[in-house]
């Protein structure tokens, strides 16, 4: 624990990292302040639970029909630029919420800060091994995941009373505010130019844009890790999309639960996701192997089983927590491994390409669970989405059995 903790203390400590750390932990406060509000918002002007529910659709539509556009540019152009550019239109498009006056004002809205949100995420994974050592790369994701889950555990705990004393505006305006900081600590950030970057000049024109999308997925489809990667999460997400959407109604239908134990049921989540990163790295020395990445789809998969069987509320809790476990380990070693097995002057594609797949069939798992919750109830939503979650699991172990990563190669030059 203790030699975890140096790691942590370690990668926070780089002048590189730190300011980048430190930008992404104040804005992921404004942004779950952002999240309550504008649902708050949109119910105050619609008073529809339907309208609230339309936000997800907006949530998704722009990483489906922007993501092959944002992989080129973030493999083209300067990664630090988009950065900046994206945090600055999405703090201008926060303070035009405090001025929004219908449902489809807000929607609109909404889907400009995906769009911009759809360059800046997988660019940050693009950035991280370039300033940090790939060694370091376990450490530096699991830092960032496990301060961002406090922070948003601590935001969550502040937004409804703030919320409720002020309004939503004045969230909004702080959330604003946490986007313009966050572009200041990127500016500090010694990003070095890329690859894609640099040789640019000789792919100009709508031709080579086309060959540049072309070549990000003929390397996705032809490279034997992230093909079969893509597989794994294509399942992954039509089995999750709903059962993590329907929890309230786990909550009140099987469990019977008010709200305040629907809350306590996040807050099992929270804790695991917080602890998890921090278990695992612990324990664990050499993260690059399948079974890490693979093993907590299963255990997540059986855990969304037992949800549908179980209705005691410590069982239900107990189980969470392992769900928050597994979801937040799962996330920093996938995250790890991805970061050092593309090469970088294709990652923003990858990146871009695993988001679109994730988002789509996370859309027809929404319809798909929107329909049968009310044909044959929960139970059967949670039951069938854990069995194929334990399945995409098992698929991800046999295709990348006899796999072997990449040596470990340090981008950074800090």
């Amino acid at each position: 624990m203790f030699g975890l903790l140096k790691q942590y203390q370690r990668i926070i400590s780089s002048r590189s990292y730190f300011p980048l750390w430190l930008g992404q932990l104040v804005s992921n406060f404004g942004d779950t302040l952002n999240y309550v509000a504008l649902v708050v918002l949109v119910y105050q002007i619609s008073r529809s639970g339907l309208a609230v529910s339309t936000m997800v659709v907006f949530e998704i539509i722009p990483v489906l029909l922007l993501g092959p556009v944002a992989g080129v540019v973030i493999d083209r152009f300067s990664r630090k630029t988009i950065l900046i550019t994206s945090d600055l239109v999405r703090a201008a498009l926060v303070i035009s919420l405090i001025f929004a006056q219908s449902s489809w004002q807000i929607y609109l809205i909404a889907t400009g800060l995906v769009a911009a949100g759809v360059f800046f995420n997988p660019t940050i994974q693009a950035i991280i091994p370039a300033i940090v050592d790939k060694e370091s790369l376990l450490a530096a994701n699991s830092v960032a995941w496990t301060t961002g889950r406090l922070v948003q555990i601590i935001a969550s705990a502040l937004a409804g009373g703030l919320i409720a004393l002020t309004g939503p505006n004045l969230a909004f305006g702080l959330n604003a505010l946490t986007f313009i900081f966050s572009a200041g600590m990127i500016l500090m950030v010694p990003i070095p130019p890329h690859a894609g970057e640099i040789s640019r000049a000789n792919r100009r024109g709508l031709n080579g844009w086309i060959g540049d999308v072309k070549s990000g997925l003929t390397y996705a489809f032809r490279d034997r890790f992230v093909s079969r990667l893509l597989v794994v999460q294509a399942l992954s997400s039509l089995a999750v999309g709903a059962t993590s959407a329907l929890l309230v109604v786990l909550s009140e239908k099987h469990l019977n639960q008010s709200p305040a134990g629907f809350a306590w049921l996040l807050l099992a989540i929270g804790a695991g996701a917080l602890l998890g990163p921090i278990i695992f790295g612990s324990f664990t020395g050499d993260y690059r192997k399948v079974q890490y990445l693979f093993m907590p789809y299963v255990f997540r998969g059986i855990g969304d089983i037992l949800l549908a069987v179980v209705t005691a509320l410590p069982v239900a809790l107990l189980l969470l927590f392992i769900y928050g476990l597994n979801t937040s380990t799962g996330m920093v070693v996938y995250n790890s491994i991805l970061q050092s097995e593309v090469k970088e002057e294709i990652r923003g594609r990858v990146f871009t390409l695993l988001d679109m797949v994730w988002s789509l069939m996370r859309l027809i798992s929404l319809a798909l669970g929107g329909v049968l919750v009310e044909l044959v109830g929960i139970e059967t939503v949670y039951f069938s989405g854990g069995g194929l979650l334990t399945v995409a699991g098992i698929v991800g172990l046999i295709l990348l059995k006899s796999y072997e990563f990449k040596p470990v190669k340090s981008e950074s030059a800090n």
